[in-house]
C-alpha cells in the first residue's frame, strides 16, 4: 500500500476519459485470454495508476462502516440485504470531489483508487453483516439471548475470512477465463466510468442520493427523534405529541375507534417508514404486488379466522400471530429457493465440471509469470482456509459442542456450495444463500437430529462463506473490466472486513439485546424467523409440530413449487405471475410493511413509465 502521488489529477490520467470497458469477451485458450486482458486492459492502467492507497482504504472502510448500519437495519426490518458497491462508488466520488473543491484535499481519486475504495466498503458494508440478520438473530429467537460479544466478533470475522479467501481459486476461472457477467460488478464499473468521465449524469446521481438521504434522515427524526428528545429533556416532553408516529396513531384511532387495537394486533394499520418505501422501489412492482396481495390474505383472512376459532388470542400482537403464519410462508420460500437452485443444474454442472480447473496451475513462462505476479497467490487461499477452519472449529466446539469433524465437514460443504453460489451469482446476479443454508441444515439435520443450535450454525458457515465469496468475485469483476491489479483489490476487500466486523457486531448487539425486539417491534426479522422455523422443524421432527402448521407447510411448499415452475412455462406472461419470494415473505412480516413496499414499487414504476431515462438515472441512488 502506498500514499497517493501528487500527480494523480484527471488531467494527468487521460486514460480515465479515453478508456472503454471491454464489453466483448476475449477468445482463445485460458493463457491467451489472460494475455489479451493483460495487454489491452491492464497495461497503462493497473501497472501505473494509483490503486491501493491509504486514502482509498480509510475512506472505503469508513463508508462501508456507515453503510453496514443501513444494511443491518434494513435486514432486520425486511429480511433482505442490498449491495452497497454502487452506492459507495457514487458517495465516495461525491464526497472526495467536494473535499477537493473546498480545499481539504489537493488531488482527485483515480478510477482505480475509487474501485479499491468500493471493494473495502463492500466488504465492510455487506460481507460481514449478512449472517447477523439471519443465523445469529435466529439463535437469539431460539435461545432467548445472544452469543457473547467476543464470540460473535470472532464468528463474523472468521466467516468473512473463510469466504473471501475461498474466492481466490475461483477468480481466475470464473472472471478471467469464462468471463462470467457478474451484472452488479459490471454495473459498478460502468458507474465509475461515468463518474470519472466527469459527466453531469454521474454528479446528478450523486446529488440525488445525498438529497434523498437527507430527506429520509429528517423523516426518521420526525418519527422517532421527537420522542427521544421528549425522554431526554422533560421540558420538551410535549414535542412527542407532534411526532409523525403519534399523529398517524391518533388519526387511525379516530377512524377505527374501538376496533383499532384489534387491527393493530393484526398489523393491518398504516405505518410510515421510508426504509420500506426505498426497498420497494429497488425490489420492483411484481414482487411487491405479490407481497401486498399475499399479506392481505394472511393478515386479513387467515389470522382473523384463527382468532375467531380461539387458536390465536384476539388481543394478540404480531408475535402471537406470526408463530402460526410463518410456517406456510417459510415453506413457500424454502421450496421455491431449493427448486430454483435445482433447476439451475446447468450452472451447477458447469461449476463441478470446472472444479478441477480452478486449482489447475497455468503454464510457466515470462508472460504467465507477469500474470502470476498480479494475481492473488494460491498460498493466501490455503492460509486463509486453514486459519478459518481451525478458528471456526474451536468456536463451534466452544459455543455448541460441535465435533471437530463436523466443523471440517461444514467447511468442505461450504466450499462446494460456494463454488455453485458464485457461478449462479456470476450468471444471474442472484446469490442463493438461502438455498445454500437450507442444504446444510438438511444435511446436519440428518447427521445430528435434535441439536437446533448446531444445525443453525453449520448452515451459518455455508451461507456466510457463500455470500463473502460471491461479493468478492463481484468486486473483482469491476476491477477486471477497469484494468485493476487483482492482488491489490483483494487486499482492499480484506481490509474492509475488520471495520465491518466491529461496526456490525457492536451495532447488532445494541439493536438486538434480546429476542423481544425481533417479534414485530421494532424488527420483524423475517429472515431470522425463517431460519429459526427450519431449524425447529428439523431438530424436533415434523410429528411434534401442530397439525395446522404441518398443513400450512405442505400448502406453502406446493405453492412455492408452482410459482417457480409457472414463469418457466409461461415466459411471456411471467410478469403477471406472483413471485414465490414475495408471497412467502408476506406471511413472515407485517401487513403494513408489505403495503409500504408496494407504495415504493408503485412510485418507481410510475417514474419508469413517465421517463425510463430518469428512472435509470435516479431510482437506485
Amino acid at each position: 500500500m502506498h500514499s497517493a502521488p501528487d500527480r494523480a489529477s484527471a488531467a494527468e490520467h487521460p486514460e480515465e476519459k479515453q478508456f472503454h470497458l471491454p464489453t466483448e469477451p476475449f477468445k482463445g485458450t485460458p493463457e491467451e485470454i489472460e494475455r489479451q486482458w493483460f495487454e489491452k486492459v491492464y497495461k497503462g492502467r493497473g501497472d501505473s495508476m494509483s490503486q491501493l492507497t491509504w486514502r482509498a482504504i480509510i475512506m472505503g472502510s469508513l463508508l462501508g462502516g456507515v453503510l453496514s448500519l443501513t444494511n443491518l437495519y434494513i435486514g432486520l426490518k425486511t429480511g433482505w440485504g442490498f449491495g452497497v458497491s454502487i452506492t459507495a462508488c457514487i458517495l465516495s466520488y461525491a464526497i472526495w470531489t467536494t473535499f477537493q473543491k473546498i480545499g481539504l484535499v489537493k488531488t482527485p481519486m483515480t478510477i482505480l483508487e475509487n474501485n479499491c475504495m468500493q471493494s473495502a466498503a463492500s466488504a465492510a458494508g455487506y460481507s460481514t453483516g449478512s449472517t447477523l440478520i439471519s443465523a445469529f438473530a435466529a439463535y437469539i429467537l431460539l435461545n432467548g439471548k445472544p452469543l457473547s460479544t467476543p464470540l460473535t466478533l470472532a464468528w463474523v470475522f472468521f466467516l468473512a475470512l473463510l469466504g473471501v479467501t475461498m474466492a481466490i481459486p475461483m477468480k481466475r476461472q470464473m472472471v478471467n477465463v469464462e468471463q462470467l457477467p457478474f451484472p452488479t460488478g459490471t454495473a459498478s464499473a460502468e458507474t465509475l466510468q461515468v463518474l470519472h468521465a466527469h459527466s453531469g449524469k454521474g454528479m446528478r446521481a450523486a446529488m440525488g442520493l445525498i438529497i434523498s438521504a437527507l430527506i429520509a434522515a429528517l423523516d426518521k427524526f420526525w418519527a422517532d427523534g421527537f420522542m427521544l428528545v421528549s425522554k431526554l429533556w422533560s421540558s420538551m416532553a410535549g414535542l412527542k405529541a407532534f411526532s409523525s408516529a403519534t399523529l398517524i396513531d391518533k388519526l387511525q384511532d379516530k377512524v377505527l375507534g374501538a376496533a383499532y387495537p384489534l387491527w393493530q394486533g393484526r398489523t393491518m394499520t398504516f405505518n410510515w417508514d421510508l426504509t420500506f418505501i426505498g426497498a420497494g422501489a429497488l425490489t420492483g412492482i411484481r414482487v411487491c404486488t405479490s407481497m401486498l396481495i399475499s399479506a392481505t390474505l394472511c393478515w386479513g383472512v387467515f389470522i382473523p379466522v384463527l382468532q375467531n376459532k380461539g387458536i390465536v388470542p384476539a388481543a394478540g400482537g404480531f408475535r402471537d400471530c406470526v408463530q402460526w403464519s410463518l410456517w406456510g410462508g417459510t415453506a413457500c420460500m424454502v421450496s421455491s429457493g431449493l427448486l430454483s437452485f435445482l433447476l439451475q443444474w446447468r450452472s451447477t454442472l458447469r461449476a463441478f465440471r470446472n472444479l478441477g480447473t480452478i486449482f489447475k496451475s497455468r503454464k510457466s513462462g515470462t508472460q504467465q509469470d507477469e500474470m502470476e505476479a498480479i494475481e492473488t497467490p494460491f498460498s493466501w487461499f490455503l492460509a486463509g482456509q486453514l486459519v478459518s477452519l481451525i478458528a471456526l472449529a474451536i468456536l463451534a466446539h466452544m459455543s455448541f459442542g460441535m465435533h471437530y469433524w463436523q466443523s471440517a465437514l461444514a467447511v468442505a460443504l461450504s466450499f462446494i456450495l460456494a463454488v455453485v453460489a458464485c457461478r449462479v451469482t456470476g450468471e444471474t446476479d442472484t446469490t442463493p444463500i438461502g438455498a445454500m443454508g437450507k442444504v446444510t441444515q438438511l444435511t446436519f439435520g440428518a447427521i445430528n437430529p435434535g441439536n437446533v443450535n448446531l444445525n443453525l450454525m453449520a448452515a451459518n458457515i455455508t451461507s456466510g462463506a457463500a455470500i463473502s465469496s460471491a461479493d468478492l468475485l463481484t468486486d473483482l469483476k469491476s476491477g477486471y473490466l477497469l484494468g485493476a491489479n487483482p492482488r491489490k483489490q483483494f487486499l482492499a476487500q480484506f481490509s474492509g472486513i475488520f471495520i465491518g466486523t466491529v461496526v456490525t457486531v457492536l451495532s447488532f448487539r445494541a439493536l438486538v439485546p434480546s429476542g423481544d425486539v425481533l417479534n414485530g417491534q421494532p424488527f420483524a426479522a423475517p429472515s431470522a424467523q425463517t431460519w429459526a422455523a427450519v431449524a425447529k422443524a428439523l431438530s424436533h421432527g415434523f410429528a411434534e409440530i401442530a397439525p395446522l402448521k404441518r398443513w400450512s407447510m405442505l400448502v406453502g411448499a406446493l405453492l412455492g413449487v408452482v410459482l417457480t415452475i409457472l414463469p418457466m412455462i409461461f415466459k411471456k406472461q411471467q410478469k403477471w405471475i406472483p413471485s414465490a419470494a414475495g408471497v412467502g415473505l408476506a406471511w413472515v412480516f407485517e401487513w403494513n410493511a408489505s403495503l409500504m413496499f408496494f407504495i415504493g414499487a408503485l412510485i418507481a414504476w410510475g417514474v419508469e413509465l413517465g421517463s425510463k431515462k430518469t428512472a435509470d438515472e435516479f431510482t437506485y441512488p
